[in-house]
């Protein structure tokens, strides 16, 4: 890189080779914990040690120290719930580390009196570092020389406006050159800098709440207290028909009943159906750093998006010019092309070089932009001269053009005048007249894909908000642009304190502008607080502590690093187009579950019934674990593992334990009742007696899974017919019935027949009902808000 020499820059030599080391031995120095993700130490500890692993891996060393390997199956529940949970979230890691890696950004700076290229992390208090067209500032401090130097703040403020720097005034880390050059002083480094303080705010790690999940873990709070209080009952029960003398008999009994309360299979499928639905995603290039955030913009019903970088590109484009009256076209179209094609633009001038062409007319003289002084000029080889600047210095005097000028500004525009003069003036002289030529409107760059994102977004019942450090006037402009309704934007600093008034305004407002960081995460909070389930967009530093206080959390693949640290979708191409994908995979998946969870939890009843009658009657518990196990496998596991891969449309409702527990409580009560009769009335030995009540459990838990697999297709009745032909193969081969320890009864066929009908009946009228449970559920404004409410209050 050319870097220009000034003598201003202090001594204009910078820090010596000693007076770096001894920086960096101080610590005074640029360099920081990139933090991209929590460390692998907490992934492994959040997915070890939970309330589902402690219970089952309990019951597992139970049947572990009996010998009896093959009734531990279940334990690769655990084993594989935690290794999935741990794999996603460290996949993800190393995704984000290693896009850190490939953006490292670098700095020039003046050493020993030599211009070096390091890492910005290498940067050094007091060194002194030069800025041009397209770097980033690495840490705050003053401007010691400029030249026509403008920064882009817009990644910790959202104003995205270029900030014209001179000399004294000072800049901060995290934002970018978009004009001109210069030197500054690295003053402030580290962590003490400004980006590195407002992302400091954030680094607590909090995991996305999942309404699956938590209904989940709400099963297994009941079922702990339960199997707390049921293992000295069933270990009492067994003891006293089996005896003590056969001690593994009674652990293994007591053990099948206890795993049978723990749904370890709803755990299990859960995380496959996330880890399933983020692996789809990561191929559309939505990285999800949590399995939860899956689910999550499922059930999101207000999205908050920045402007800049979200719903904008983050630069300005040409739109439009109007050529005053008299004034023949040709020639000020080729002097807009001539004032466009600086050699060093700024940002302005870049905008319209793109759509204006080079006229190729040689420049006599060229006056570069000052933003002292608010305009640029050149003068042609066919003696011309054209100005090209704001309104307010140009359009001195002439009131009725400039308010013309100025309404369109208040539509959100960023207008710039062509003017012709005399002579441009020398360096220390003021502009002569100008005569007005044409008005050049720009405005910020939209996404393409923005547009039709949100009308999706309004079509399903989400609300947009546009919250932004801009002035509220470009902010509405913008957000008209991509289909919005704005009646109102609200300038944040004028935004009231009380939490319950900020509500309200947050409620009835679309678009916000000046909003600071804080005020940013004010409003997320304020619309919690009614309810409302929230996910954030961003990409700047100024958006943080916003998408860390959101219910979810989407930074742009291109952002700031610590966007991405604390989101729990990254859209590693930036491209907004891909979050409908991502809420049909959430509605898809969170469908899909709570359709075959009552299949789970009707298994859970169905033991607790099991457990109590047997105990009461002075019977041994039906079934060994490896009973349980094959229904398990048949009748819930590899069904519900399908259909949770199915098609599902279906819009999100809270609820879902509600509905859930609607059709498993009837139907595990039918199930334990049978399976109880089964066990008491048939003759012959235990083997025979368990053999015939999982007939009779396997027959009702068939017809369940059939009703919840309704509409039938060919590719459901196949599953079906495949699972019920391998339960027959498991009576009917000799190995098979060995290995389960099975022993065909005589002369009860009838009363399995008769005992499963009535149990299908049951089950039928309860998934009946059920329907009808759900087709009452909530769907007003006031009563989603409220349960939505409730929820947000579970969360907090």
């Amino acid at each position: 890189m050319s870097v220009p020499d000034d003598d201003t820059t202090q001594s204009g030599s910078g820090l010596t080779g000693a007076e770096v080391r001894l920086r960096v031995e101080q610590g005074r120095v640029n360099r920081t914990r990139q933090v991209t993700s929590r460390p692998l130490w907490q992934i492994v500890k959040a997915n070890v040690l939970t309330r589902f692993n402690g219970l089952l891996g309990a019951l597992f060393i139970m049947v572990m120290l009996t010998g009896s390997y093959i009734d531990g199956l279940f334990g690769l529940a655990l084993v594989l719930n935690s290794a999935l949970g741990i794999g996603q979230e460290w996949y993800a890691k190393r995704k984000l580390d290693s896009l850190a890696v490939l953006h490292a950004p670098t700095a020039v700076v003046r050493r020993d009196g030599r211009e070096v290229t390091v890492d910005t992390g290498d940067v050094v208090q007091d060194d002194l570092v030069f800025l041009a067209t397209g770097a980033q500032v690495p840490a705050d401090g003053p401007i010691l020389s400029s030249d026509n130097l403008e920064v882009d703040e817009s990644n910790l403020t959202g104003e995205s406006d270029a900030i014209a720097k001179a000399v004294g005034d000072q800049v901060s880390s995290g934002t970018a050159v978009v004009a001109g050059s210069g030197w500054f002083r690295a003053a402030t480094v580290g962590s003490e800098s400004t980006a590195q303080r407002l992302s400091s705010q954030a680094r607590v790690f909090t995991r996305a709440y999942s309404e699956v999940q938590h209904s989940t873990n709400v099963l297994l709070r009941w079922l702990t207290w339960i199997v707390i209080v049921m293992f000295p009952i069933a270990v009492l029960a067994q003891s006293r028909v089996l005896g003590w003398d056969d001690w593994r008999a009674v652990v293994l009994r007591s053990t099948g009943a206890l795993v049978g309360l723990v749904p370890e299979g709803l755990v299990l499928l859960t995380t496959l159906a996330f880890l399933l639905a983020a692996l789809q995603l990561t191929r559309q290039q939505a990285l999800v750093q949590e399995l939860p955030a899956v689910e999550g913009l499922a059930r999101v019903d207000v999205i908050c998006c920045d402007k800049t970088g979200t719903l904008t590109q983050g630069e300005i484009v040409y739109q439009d010019w109007t050529l005053l009256e008299g004034w023949p076209s040709d020639s000020a179209w080729a002097a807009l092309g001539a004032l466009a094609h600086d050699p060093r633009p700024n940002a302005t001038a870049a905008a319209i070089g793109r759509a204006v062409p080079d006229p190729g007319q040689p420049v006599v003289r060229r006056a570069a932009f000052s933003s002292a002084r608010k305009w640029s000029g050149v003068e042609l080889a066919d003696g011309s001269a054209w100005v090209l600047g704001a309104p307010e210095i140009l359009l001195t005097g002439q009131t009725e053009l400039l308010e013309r000028v100025q309404d369109r500004a208040a539509q959100g525009c960023r207008v710039v005048v062509l003017g012709r003069v005399d002579g441009l003036p020398e360096p220390n002289q003021g502009l002569g007249p100008v005569q007005p030529v044409a008005w050049v409107e720009l405005a910020e760059a939209i996404r393409p894909d923005a547009a039709e994102t949100l009308a999706y977004f309004a079509s399903q019942g989400v609300t947009v908000k546009v919250i932004s450090g801009d002035n509220p006037v470009t902010v509405a402009a913008v957000a008209r642009r991509v289909g919005l309704e704005v009646t109102e934007a609200v300038d944040a600093r004028q935004l009231p304190d009380d939490p319950a008034q900020l509500a309200q305004v947050a409620d009835r407002v679309t678009v916000f502008g000046r909003v600071t960081p804080g005020r940013k995460r004010d409003l997320v909070e304020a619309l919690q607080s009614l309810g409302h389930t929230v996910a954030m967009t961003g990409d700047g530093v100024n958006d943080v502590l916003a998408l860390k206080e959101a219910d979810i959390g989407i930074a742009m693949g291109n952002g700031a690093q610590a966007t991405k640290a604390v989101a729990q979708l990254v859209l590693l191409d930036s491209q907004f187009s891909h979050l409908p994908r991502v809420l049909a995979e959430g509605r898809r998946l969170i469908a899909n579950v709570e359709r075959v969870a009552a299949l789970f939890v009707t298994k859970n009843v169905m033991t607790a019934v099991a457990m109590l009658s047997t105990a009461l009657l002075g019977l041994t518990f039906p079934f060994l674990p490896r009973h349980l196990t094959l229904v398990s496998v048949l009748t819930i596991g590899i069904p519900s593992a399908v259909l949770a891969l199915g098609a599902n449309k279906r819009r999100y409702l809270p609820g879902f334990l509600a509905r859930v527990l609607a059709l498993a409580l009837p139907a595990g009560l039918a199930a334990g009742l049978a399976v109880c009769l089964a066990f008491t009335l048939a003759w012959g030995d235990r083997a025979q007696q368990s053999t015939l009540a999982l007939a009779v459990l396997l027959a009702i838990n068939f017809w369940l899974l059939g009703a919840l697999a309704r509409p039938y297709n060919w590719w459901k009745i196949t599953l079906l017919a495949t699972m019920a032909g391998c339960a027959v193969l498991a009576f009917a081969i000799p190995a098979c019935r060995d290995f389960l320890q099975l022993s065909l009864p005589r002369g009860e066929l009838l009363l399995a027949i008769v005992l499963g009908v009535c149990g299908a009946v049951v089950v039928e009228l309860s998934y009946r009902w059920s329907r009808r449970v759900k087709r009452h559920q909530p769907t007003g404004p006031a009563e989603l808000i409220e349960q939505r409410r409730q929820e947000h209050r579970r969360r907090r």
